[in-house]
């Protein structure tokens, strides 16, 4: 019968005496985990913030924007032919299934100023709706009523970088600035969401309603007109009804023969947030598996120590053997060991790893995300690489003569 207790203090005691040898065995799955944890805890962290991003954009939203114009042969981009109009996105509100909310949206660069403090912004021109389809909260305040649509009111939502770049630290609510040489009135201040996945300032916008900024600050040859319709359904079910709808609804409007190209374009974001996620959570697994590997090199480097600890102990084994040891005794011995030596620097490596993912966060302020799981798994998997790599060095030192190995020089 093997006497595990002994057993384990020997294996002890020989790592202890070799503690240099046993330092730069563990080496390679020291930095294969920390590798590891690291790697994951950056693929994490990104793909976290991509799903905050995707979040504050809004779920269930179809994005309708006017076709591409053509100048000289040249398309110029999706938006630059005015097709959508205010009258399209009350018929999709009132004719098309599936949807919740619509939005209509168009928006300017303009020059805002309050006091003698001025401030270059996006404006854009929209509805209430607008703020609930992409998640806009209002923390002071309020938001547009419909007599601030049908009366044209000089009313403004405003974002907390363009409150403090104006205001400072006064409270602007009820305070007037001016867009361009147009004066409004602050009714709402936005809560704070931050940078975007792209680095865009979500904080520095002004929302006014869409009949204000087509009448009196935009201006346009195409009375009506506007950038974009945002559509929210109401649920992910019933998206492709929505869209499907929204097609047929926008084709009869625009009198679009059925030979005829569409003049304009629908997108689904929840197709596009799905592919981002996707492409989020391959990278984070790619890193993971790129990291893996240094592992998988540091459970070859245990296994060729522990060879040639067998040859350098093989008088040792021999000894053992003369006085009683059992063939599964050896086994269990370098196993141990081997066991150990993984162990040990699977432990050292979650310590590396953990704190090299929080000084990348510091020096870079790039987002990362360190989780159980992930020390878990390496933990486990250092463990497994070392029976693993310890099994054949074992298996190889029980199988000595025990004659042989005492004569062995």
């Amino acid at each position: 019968m093997i006497d595990f207790k002994s057993t384990l203090k020997m294996a002890i005691v020989s790592l202890k005496i070799n503690k240099m040898r046993s330092m730069l065995t563990s080496l390679g799955i020291i930095i294969g985990v920390s590798a590891v944890i690291i790697m994951l805890a950056v693929g994490s962290g990104a793909s976290a913030k991509i799903a905050k991003d995707m979040e504050s954009m809004g779920s269930n939203l179809l994005m309708i924007r006017s076709s591409s114009a053509t100048s000289g042969g040249v398309r110029m981009g999706s938006g630059t032919k005015p097709t959508l109009t205010l009258k399209d996105a009350e018929a999709i509100e009132k004719l098309a299934n599936g949807v919740l909310m619509v939005a209509p949206y168009t928006a300017q660069a303009k020059q805002l100023t309050y006091g003698n403090q001025n401030w270059s912004t996006s404006v854009a021109g929209t509805t209430a709706s607008y703020l609930h389809i992409r998640n806009y909260e209002i923390v002071d305040g309020r938001n547009f009523i419909p007599e601030d649509i049908k009366n044209n009111t000089k009313v403004a939502i405003i974002g907390n970088t363009v409150a403090t770049e104006l205001f400072g630290d006064m409270d602007p609510i009820n305070k007037t600035m001016r867009i361009g040489n147009v004066p409004f009135k602050v009714i709402g201040l936005l809560k704070i969401k931050g940078e975007n996945g792209m680095g865009m300032d979500q904080d520095d916008l002004v929302f006014i309603p869409i009949t204000t900024a087509q009448k009196k600050v935009f201006g346009t040859d195409f009375p009506g007109s506007v950038k974009m319709i945002n559509v929210k359904a109401i649920s992910e079910e019933t998206l492709d009804i929505a869209q499907n709808d929204i097609h047929d609804i926008l084709r009869r409007r625009h009198n679009i023969g059925k030979t005829q190209d569409d003049d304009y374009e629908i997108r689904n974001l929840a197709e596009m947030q799905e592919t981002i996620k996707s492409s989020a959570q391959t990278m984070s697994i790619l890193l993971g598996a790129i990291a893996s590997v240094s592992l998988l090199v540091g459970g070859i480097g245990i296994m060729n120590i522990m060879l040639v600890s067998v040859t350098e102990r093989t008088k040792e084994i021999g000894i053992r053997m003369a006085i009683g040891a059992t063939a599964s005794d050896i086994r269990i011995q370098f196993l141990i060991e081997s066991f150990l030596l993984s162990i040990i620097g699977g432990l050292i490596g979650i310590v590396v790893g953990v704190a090299g993912a929080e000084l990348i966060h510091i020096l870079t302020q790039m987002n990362i995300l360190i989780s159980s799981f992930s020390i878990i798994l390496s933990l486990t998997v250092s463990g497994l690489i070392g029976v693993f790599a310890g099994f054949y060095p074992a298996y190889k030192a029980s199988l000595l003569n025990p004659i042989d190995a005492l004569r062995y020089e």
